[in-house]
C-alpha cells in the first residue's frame, strides 16, 4: 500500500532537494521526515535514498516514484472531489496561490464570485511570490497559480499548462512633487534612496537588474515584503521605488512613470497537467480569466503558451 503522506514528503524531496527543506516545508523534524520516508522504502521493498556524505538523493527507482507521485496524488484528490459533488458540479478543496499584488486585484475577486456562484467549491488563497510558487505548485502545495515567468530562474516544464492572463508595466513610483512628465529615465534618478523588496525576492531582483541596466548600484535605504510599506515610505518622501502598476495603490499620494525602455511583465495562471482532471480547479482557473481586467492591466485573457498549451 502506497501512502499518499509519504508520497508527498517523497515528491518534495524531488522538488526542494534536502530533507531539511522538506521539514521546513511540511512542519516536520528533519529526522521525522527522515523516517518517514524509510516506511515508504519498506512498503514499496524498494531503495529510494542512497546517502552521499551527509547527504541523500533519490536512487533511480526514487526518480520514477517520486515523479509519479504527483500524478497518483492528483488522481485521489479528483476521486475524492467526485464523490463529495457526486458527480453534480464542481466540489472540493482548490488551493490558489497569488503574489502579493494580484490577490486582492484577480484573487479575491474570483473566490468572492465563487463563493456565491459554487458554494461546494472551497478555495484556499496562499500568498506566494514568483520564486515561491513554481516549487509550491510542482510539490502539490498549490493547485493552480496567478505568477510571472519572466524572470523565474525555475523553467516551466512540460508538466504544467500556461495561460496568460495580462500584461502589467514596471513603473517608477516617486512622491508627488517629483512626478516630472513622461517615461522616467532611471539614471537621472541614480542619487535617490530606494525602497527595495526582501532580497532574492521577485521585485528585488529585478530593481537591481534594472538600475544595474542604467548604469548604478542603487542605494537601498528600506526593504519591505508589504507593498503597502513601501508605498507609505515613498508617499513620506523617504525613498523612491520600483513597482509592477498592479501593486500601486491608488489610496497612496504617490506618482508613477512608465520607464524608457517600456518594461511590463507578464500575467499567468499556471496549473499542473494532472490538475486539471479536476472540476474545481478548471472551474478556478476559469473564473480567473473571465473576471474584467483590472484598469492597470492590458493584454489578453485567453490563449496559452507552454509548457504545454492549456486546452480550451
Amino acid at each position: 500500500m502506497l501512502n499518499p503522506w509519504r508520497l508527498r514528503l517523497l515528491s518534495r524531496l524531488d522538488t526542494l532537494g534536502t530533507v531539511r527543506a522538506v521539514a521546513e516545508a511540511a512542519n516536520l523534524s528533519a529526522s521525522s521526515v527522515s523516517q518517514q520516508l524509510a516506511v515508504l522504502e519498506a512498503e514499496t521493498h524498494t531503495q529510494l535514498l542512497e546517502r552521499t556524505g551527509r547527504r541523500v538523493r533519490l536512487t533511480p527507482a526514487g526518480l520514477i516514484l517520486a515523479r509519479r507521485a504527483r500524478a497518483i496524488l492528483d488522481h485521489i484528490e479528483t476521486v475524492e472531489a467526485e464523490l463529495r459533488g457526486l458527480g453534480e458540479e464542481p466540489a472540493g478543496l482548490v488551493r490558489l496561490g497569488a503574489f502579493q499584488s494580484a490577490i486582492h486585484t484577480l484573487a479575491v475577486p474570483a473566490v468572492t464570485e465563487l463563493a456565491r456562484t459554487h458554494p461546494h467549491v472551497d478555495v484556499e488563497l496562499l500568498e506566494l511570490e514568483p520564486h515561491e510558487s513554481i516549487p509550491a505548485l510542482r510539490v502539490g502545495d498549490a493547485d493552480l497559480i496567478i505568477t510571472t515567468p519572466d524572470f523565474v530562474e525555475l523553467p516551466l516544464g512540460p508538466d504544467v499548462d500556461i495561460v496568460p492572463l495580462a500584461t502589467d508595466p514596471i513603473v517608477l513610483v516617486v512622491p508627488p512633487e517629483s512626478a516630472g512628465r513622461g517615461p522616467a529615465d532611471l539614471a537621472a534618478h541614480a542619487g535617490e534612496p530606494w525602497a527595495f523588496d526582501m532580497p532574492q525576492s521577485y521585485m528585488a531582483n529585478l530593481a537591481t537588474r534594472l538600475c544595474r541596466q542604467a548604469g548604478f548600484e542603487p542605494r537601498v535605504v528600506c526593504r519591505f515584503s508589504n507593498y503597502m510599506m513601501t508605498l507609505q515610505h515613498v508617499e513620506a518622501g523617504l525613498s523612491v521605488a520600483l513597482l509592477p502598476a498592479l501593486a500601486v495603490d491608488p489610496r497612496y499620494r504617490v506618482a508613477t512613470r512608465e520607464l524608457t525602455p517600456a518594461v511590463t511583465r507578464t500575467i499567468t495562471a499556471v496549473i499542473r497537467r494532472g490538475a486539471r482532471s479536476r472540476a474545481a480547479v478548471n472551474l478556478v482557473l476559469e473564473t480567473v480569466r473571465r473576471l474584467p481586467v483590472p484598469a492597470e492591466l492590458t493584454g489578453p485573457r485567453t490563449g496559452s503558451r507552454s509548457g504545454r498549451p492549456a486546452p480550451p
